[in-house]
């Protein structure tokens, strides 16, 4: 290269080098905070992860919950006598269920066209 290219090439870069600078790093920063990483990607992955937390949380007592009916179930004699009674509709001997009709004026509703 000659002195005079070198020259040309040394005046361009003073010239032009902070504009060029300039606009890389808004270039590195505007990627920063909207790119697939970026601020804004980030903020949303974490609202999603706390989201996700809170699930599990709630996931985790009802397990429980349900855990403390199946001890319930396998070992106390009062829940076993309460389903005994309203899901399958035994009654201990000498005991009357009555069972009242389901409803009757659910059918006979005003307005309903049959």
């Amino acid at each position: 290269m000659t002195v005079q290219s070198q020259e040309k090439w040394k005046g361009l870069a003073q010239h032009y080098g902070r504009h060029l600078l300039a606009v890389f790093v808004v270039v590195l920063l505007v990627h920063n905070v909207f790119g697939a990483h970026g601020f804004l990607a980030m903020h949303q992955k974490q609202k999603e992860i706390e989201k996700v937390k809170s699930q599990i949380e709630r996931l985790n007592k009802e397990n429980a919950a349900l855990e403390g009916q199946v001890n319930d179930l396998k070992t106390d004699p009062q829940t076993i006598e309460k389903i005994a009674r309203e899901e399958l509709g035994q009654a201990r001997p000498g005991e009357v269920i009555i069972k009242l009709p389901a409803a009757a004026n659910e059918s006979a509703t005003p307005g309903k066209t049959q």
